[in-house]
């Protein structure tokens, strides 16, 4: 759960396995695409009526929301374009657990006191409508709930180019896609993912931090990319962040890529 570093991005693969629903994430360990690198975190998309549901958990092979392992949890909308990314641990003191169904009934499993209380809300994806349906890629937007400087312990942090937005609520990240540009020679929209990414995909993308451009520094730090998440294989992808995100909150806006979204494409 803690940040990533502020001055380079780590660098992550996510392995899909559409048999079963689940998704790995491993912590890179060289440069190349076919390192398994140092298992993280797995998810398993769970349908519920209309609704999407993943459940995030540091045992590869024990998905369950009543399991120790359990760190949280991703849910849609019915229309798969609003996401919620839920924490199982309280992000401070006198944090309320989410009334919903699912943490109800998981509270009623609780077998021992290692096991998690609940879902708290750490953050919101949302994918805009293209009503239109006009040529381009999906637009999305994040809204995450990071550490506040003084509550950090690496001091190092406090550096992080992921300002707070305007009007945004204090440890309140705002990230917005980078926006590609439309490459005439090739007919396709492109951005510049350094190599990280090999295979054309609308999955694919960029995300910045939403900051004051009156503020110094402001317009610059616009443009630093804090996620990048992209296909290099069938069931390959790459997944680069950094400060203020961690490994989980990564992870989890990256698994709202996954899936068809009719109204935004």
């Amino acid at each position: 759960m803690q940040p990533g570093p502020s001055d380079f991005p780590n660098h992550c693969i996510i392995k899909r396995c559409k048999k079963n629903s689940t998704f790995y994430l491993f912590l890179s360990l060289t440069p190349s695409f076919t390192d398994k690198g140092k298992f993280l975190l797995a998810a398993r998309r769970y349908r519920h009526g209309a609704h999407i549901e993943y459940i995030i958990s540091l045992d590869a092979d024990d998905l369950s929301q009543s399991s120790n392992a359990y760190v949280g949890k991703l849910s849609s909308d019915f229309l798969g374009t609003n996401f919620t990314i839920y924490d199982s641990q309280p992000p401070h003191s006198g944090a309320k657990p989410s009334s919903s169904r699912t943490s109800r009934r998981f509270a009623s499993k609780r077998i021992s006191p290692q096991v998690p209380a609940g879902n708290f809300e750490v953050g919101k994806v949302s994918y805009k409508f293209n009503l239109l349906k006009s040529r381009g890629p999906r637009r999305m937007v994040c809204s995450v709930k990071c550490p506040l400087p003084e509550e950090r312990a690496d001091k190092h942090l406090d550096d992080s180019k992921a300002k707070i937005a305007e009007g945004a609520a204090p440890g309140l990240a705002i990230l917005k896609n980078k926006a590609p540009r439309w490459h005439e020679h090739l007919q396709c929209w492109c951005l510049n993912f350094h190599g990280r990414v090999t295979v054309a995909s609308v999955k694919n993308f960029q995300l910045a931090a939403t900051v004051d451009p009156s503020q110094p520094g402001g317009k610059g730090d616009e443009e630093k990319v804090l996620l990048q998440f992209g296909k290099v294989g069938d069931d390959t992808f790459t997944m680069d962040y950094r400060s203020p995100l961690s490994p989980y909150l990564a992870f989890a806006i990256c698994l709202t890529s996954f899936g068809t979204k009719l109204a935004c494409e």
